[in-house]
């Protein structure tokens, strides 16, 4: 039985956030730790026996002296759980509650835990979204009746081609149906399966940033381990230093979302991609407003191509009428473009200035604002899923569906059956245990290829790299017409991606500078403004999250071959050019980290791949609302 002593000592880091009174029935403390309850008091724990411990120490320290002088080399403490999932989003989640349904279901034990780098479960969810249900009514086939917020059903598909002046009527492609789906605010509805996650018994906890996958001597996948806390940006421990924990389970899911930042690194660690294959990514920018009722159109979609972007460059926009008057607007942006003058947040606002996009916009307010990157390459960009100790599911690895413009039912689906996998390896079979060989979901795989996932994205893979023809969108448009709606994937032949998007910008040289209109602040507004509704915030004395490679190289190379690209392409102005004090009649290199809403654009177009963009301490960045 836990002793609980009250302390007013406030503590920070993945330690204060991991633990809380309710803690894993696997876990159990072997030195006095602190927790935090509900309303932020600290509670430190009186440990347990230690012949009960199921908490132990990562022996990786070789020097005594040295981790007594400095504290971030001590070694970190360790729980065990049976399936450790990094990320609370809709895969994450999903993958969750199917575990703890399939072990409730045979009166079984499993440890499942959920970390995500988020301050609450959905503060960074961004979608359009029109969503598919059918993965849901897997998990909860009475979602409406246990109140999940999916309250508007779209009932009105449109397509529009945009001009400077007009918006023309286009045939409706098939694949972009929307009958029997809902407008939702994804955000919220993750919101919802975090609950319901926490009621079957997962621990989830927010406010975790998972900064390091842990190997085994065998190379297998261990677990993870989250960030030290407290350290200050100068990576030296200030007075609240907290070490990381590692977490470690016989499985780890990997559901970090777009580009994450431990899968980009297990990607090239482990070999999971085949040589020469590469995933492609566009960028979406949207804002959630609330309109005149009159202009309101509940349950409409409208989709469009065209304006405000030329014909070489990939994207679109939407317009979703949600419920209680409120607009889901934005657009995507190929980050395949080829112009370094082009700015995907200053072509939103272009968009918004559109006729018919400021005539629905005119006398409303706007709610939120965010901008995420989004995987675009399909099927033939797709790693392998599974290796000893692991497996990645959702957008981390690539499963949306490009014409249809949706993924989070892919996600969800993908979640679904790496559970089942998992589940069967672990509790049927009985793999896992130290005793056995690391668990190894080849099933997962094998069911992915024989899922709707597989079916929808076969048929539709040689959609998006059509448009990398000197059609530009005319032979896209073209091709993706007679694909999808009469051939429907059958061609013995896959269309592959040229080259990665960091590699297709041009030097500044071959293209002119774009003369964007200044904002008029009622529908379009400068980049901090719109930043300031993300309610990103990151505190200013720690670790900068986005590190460079070679803190020269901007300067020497980005700013005089493609004219600063990063002080465009970032949708939070986190990159500056800026006089250099010491350097009279020279630039130098700005990074204001504290605008970052964790979109991972800049880790994906670079052209000189310099930024690394890494977790910072959690619960940090954006907090959106309703998006």
């Amino acid at each position: 039985m836990f002793v609980c002593r009250t302390t007013s000592a406030k503590l920070s880091g993945s330690t204060a956030a991991l633990f809380r009174l309710s803690l894993p029935k696997s876990a159990s403390l072997t030195t006095p730790s602190a927790i935090s309850t509900p309303n932020n008091r600290y509670v430190y724990l009186q440990p347990k026996p230690q012949s009960l411990r199921a908490f132990s120490t990562s022996h990786n320290i070789k020097d005594a002296t040295a981790e007594e002088e400095n504290p971030m080399l001590e070694a970190r403490e360790v729980m065990d759980y049976d399936v450790v999932i990094v990320g609370g989003g809709p895969a994450g989640l999903s993958a969750a509650i199917r575990l703890k349904q399939l072990a409730a279901k045979e009166d079984k034990e499993l440890n499942v835990i959920v970390v995500e780098k988020g301050g609450e479960i959905g503060a960074h969810i961004l979608s359009g979204a029109c969503i598919e249900t059918g993965p849901l009514e897997e998990l909860f086939p009475d979602w409406k009746e246990q109140g999940a917020p999916l309250n508007q059903p779209a009932l009105h598909d449109e397509m529009k081609f945009l001009t400077a002046k007009y918006a023309i009527p286009m045939p409706h492609p098939p694949q972009m149906s929307n009958k029997g789906n809902y407008i939702v605010s994804l955000s919220n509805v993750v919101k919802w399966l975090g609950e319901k996650a926490e009621e079957l018994g997962v621990d989830v906890f927010p406010g975790t940033s998972a900064s390091e996958v842990i190997y085994g001597e065998d190379g297998s996948v261990r677990g993870i381990a989250t960030n030290d806390a407290g350290v200050d940006k100068e990576f030296r421990p200030k007075s609240t230093f907290t070490r990381g924990i590692e977490l470690h389970g016989k499985l780890t899911l990997f559901a970090e979302g777009c580009h994450g930042s431990l899968t980009k690194g297990l990607i090239r660690k482990l070999n999971l991609r085949e040589q020469g294959k590469f995933q492609t990514y566009g960028l979406g920018i949207k804002e959630v407003w609330e309109v005149d009722p009159a202009k309101h159109n509940p349950g409409k979609v409208i989709h469009t191509m065209g304006y405000p972007l030329d014909y070489k460059t990939y994207g679109g926009g939407f317009i979703y009428h949600m419920e209680n008057n409120r607009v889901s607007l934005g657009l995507v942006v190929g980050l395949d473009y080829q112009n370094p003058y082009l700015s995907p947040y200053k072509e939103f606002q272009r968009f918004k200035s559109h006729p018919f996009v400021t005539n629905l916009l005119r006398g409303g307010t706007v709610i939120s604002y965010g901008a995420r990157a989004l995987v675009e390459g399909g099927l033939q960009s797709i790693p392998k899923l599974y290796f000893p100790g692991g497996a990645l599911i959702g957008d981390t690895a690539g499963f949306l569906n490009v014409p249809k413009i949706k993924g989070t039912h892919n996600a969800m689906k993908s979640g679904i059956l790496a559970a089942d996998s998992a589940y069967k390896s672990i509790v049927t079979e009985g793999n896992g245990s130290e005793e056995s060989q690391p668990v190894v979901l080849s099933s997962y795989e094998e069911a992915f290829k024989n899922s709707s996932i597989y079916k929808e994205l076969y048929e539709i893979r040689n959609v998006r790299p059509s448009f990398h023809s000197a059609l530009g969108i005319w032979g896209g448009m073209m091709w993706s017409g007679l694909d999808t709606m009469f051939l429907k994937g059958r061609l013995p032949f896959t269309l592959q991606h040229k080259n990665p998007d960091y590699a297709m910008l041009q030097p500044a040289s071959m293209h002119k500078p774009i003369d964007y209109p200044k904002p008029d602040n009622e529908i379009t507004f400068d980049i901090l403004t719109s930043v300031s509704r993300t309610g990103t915030n990151h505190a200013e004395n720690q670790p900068v999250h986005l590190r460079l490679a070679d803190s020269t190289v901007e300067v020497k190379k980005n700013l005089p071959v493609y004219a600063g690209p990063e002080q465009r392409f970032c949708p939070a102005s986190v990159y500056e050019y800026v006089d250099d004090e010491a350097n009279p009649g020279k630039k130098r290199f700005q990074i204001n980290s504290q605008n970052c809403i964790h979109c991972k654009t800049c880790d994906i177009k670079d052209p000189a791949q310099n930024i690394n963009w890494v977790v910072p301490e959690g619960g940090d960045g954006p907090q959106y609302v309703d998006t």
